[in-house]
């Protein structure tokens, strides 16, 4: 089977490349020192997800490649301020357009409707991405150890953090354990090999106990039910990435009221 990462990281050189066409690196940058320099702050996901009841991170996610449109429709002015009165502690919104149906416009639609973190869910591989997740008013990264290479976590991570954005590195297997030395803020264990799609939240609570004590833990993808939510937390995660789940209800931020009442 081909590994669909490598497919998906292959497609995301190029898109990066043409958007620094469009966009010149340096006029990124001006754009991103003004907004600093006006003072507008940032929201702290690694203290939300600490200080929640629950933890959920609802994720607005419109495709993927393993099921294809999840909610075409799905609209972020809508969607996402849902999500946080409905009990959400963070949102992840995804801005992979080709794969996953997502818009860096999403998140500027949503930034001003939501007090929430928001985390910028794609493919990070330049910091010229970073740029664009400060500019676009994210609060949080996702970094994924499989497609990184571990000086390039390092130099990423130390970028994000002089933007004032915090990093949620992602790792899957035993093999990338080795990332979780970095200074990021959050440490995520996808329970979805990106390669072939297969999901199994018995990965959490495999690698729980190899992950530094002093970190705030994520479990991603997978999560279905209360219960195992419940488990989680007692092992030591306190962030909990659901996507899929709500989104395929026909109202995301309802079946998240419903799901966290069971809680």
């Amino acid at each position: 089977m081909k590994d669909v990462l490598d497919e998906i990281i292959a497609w995301k050189r190029i898109e990066v490349a043409r958007q620094k066409e469009q966009i010149s690196p340096r006029a990124l940058y001006a754009a991103v020192e003004k907004i600093m320099t006006d003072g507008i702050e940032v929201e702290s996901m690694s203290k939300a997800l600490h200080n929640d009841t629950h933890g959920i991170i609802a994720e607005f996610k419109r495709k993927s490649p393993s099921r294809g449109w999840i909610k075409e429709e799905g609209k972020p002015e809508i969607v996402p301020p849902s999500y946080e009165q409905n009990g959400a502690a963070a949102l992840s919104i995804l801005t992979d357009e080709k794969f996953f149906g997502g818009s860096m416009e999403f998140i500027k639609i949503a930034r001003p409707l939501v007090n929430i973190p928001i985390l910028r869910k794609d493919f990070v591989i330049d910091e010229y991405q970073l740029f664009q997740a400060r500019e676009i008013g994210a609060d949080a990264v996702l970094l994924i150890a499989a497609d990184l290479k571990k000086d390039e976590v390092k130099s990423l991570t130390s970028l994000a953090h002089e933007l004032k954005l915090e990093v949620l590195l992602e790792m899957h297997s035993f093999e990338e354990l080795d990332y979780a030395e970095f200074d990021v803020d959050m440490l995520g264990i996808n329970n979805r090999n990106l390669g072939t799609f297969h999901t199994d939240v018995q990965n959490s609570f495999q690698m729980i106990s190899h992950l530094p004590a002093n970190k705030v833990k994520v479990s991603e993808s997978g999560i279905n039910s209360p219960e195992v939510i419940k488990l989680l937390r007692e092992a030591g995660y306190r962030g909990f990435l659901m996507g899929e789940y709500f989104m395929k209800q026909p109202n995301p931020g309802t079946a998240l009221k419903a799901f966290t009442e069971k809680l």
